[in-house]
């Protein structure tokens, strides 16, 4: 007998599904695939929509707007004070990286995502005189520093790069068991990169 799919594996196939097909995929076929009714499928499309995935229905399915499939995504788990904001997004972003958001995860609230698409020193600089200017403070205070970054690149190399710098720099943190299972679901990795508030 197959091992029954946990929720987060079963949306992770169906993200696959969509992003990989150039039509739409019916909810018959989504629930044939992961096992579950078609009713199940609108509840986890559902739940994917509240994550902020564009998810469109037709008549003849499910499918992903404005999907770049051809970019290469990386969820980092990162550690580091309010005054090092600056210093870590510019680093990710001198290396060819783009944040695509910021994500923690709160023991009693949950995930909390905000968008940023920061992909170049002049949206960084726009950022963070938001916040100083501003009455808000970043949504790592939350977590006691320790937050997510969704970054997107050109390739896996890049992401590498970015890796081992953020290492370097003491900013990587270590994921915790119960942290690997919602990383597949992260929103972010299909949307799209452009600033809607600055150009580089």
């Amino acid at each position: 007998m197959e091992k029954e799919l946990t929720g987060a594996e079963r949306r992770k196939i169906l993200l696959t599904m969509m992003q990989q097909s150039q039509t739409p995929v019916s909810g018959n076929r989504l629930g044939k695939k992961t096992g579950v009714s078609r009713q199940v499928v609108v509840q986890d499309i559902a739940l994917l929509r509240t994550e902020g995935y564009p998810i469109r229905s037709t008549p003849k399915g499910y499918y992903l707007e404005n999907v770049r499939q051809q970019e290469h995504v990386r969820t980092f788990k990162v550690h580091h004070t309010n005054d090092e904001v600056e210093d870590e997004l510019n680093a990710i972003v001198d290396f060819g990286g783009t944040v695509l958001d910021v994500m923690v995860n709160h023991r009693a609230y949950g995930k909390m995502t905000a968008a940023l698409h920061i992909k170049c020193r002049r949206d960084v600089h726009i950022f963070v005189e938001n916040l100083r200017s501003g009455k808000s403070t970043p949504l790592l205070n939350v977590t006691s520093g320790y937050h997510f970054h969704t970054v997107s690149a050109d390739s896996e190399a890049v992401l590498d790069e970015i890796e081992q710098m953020l290492s370097e720099r003491g900013y990587l943190a270590e994921l915790l068991p119960y942290e690997k299972e919602f990383l597949p679901t992260m929103k972010s990795a299909l949307l799209d990169a452009q600033s809607p508030e600055a150009g580089c």
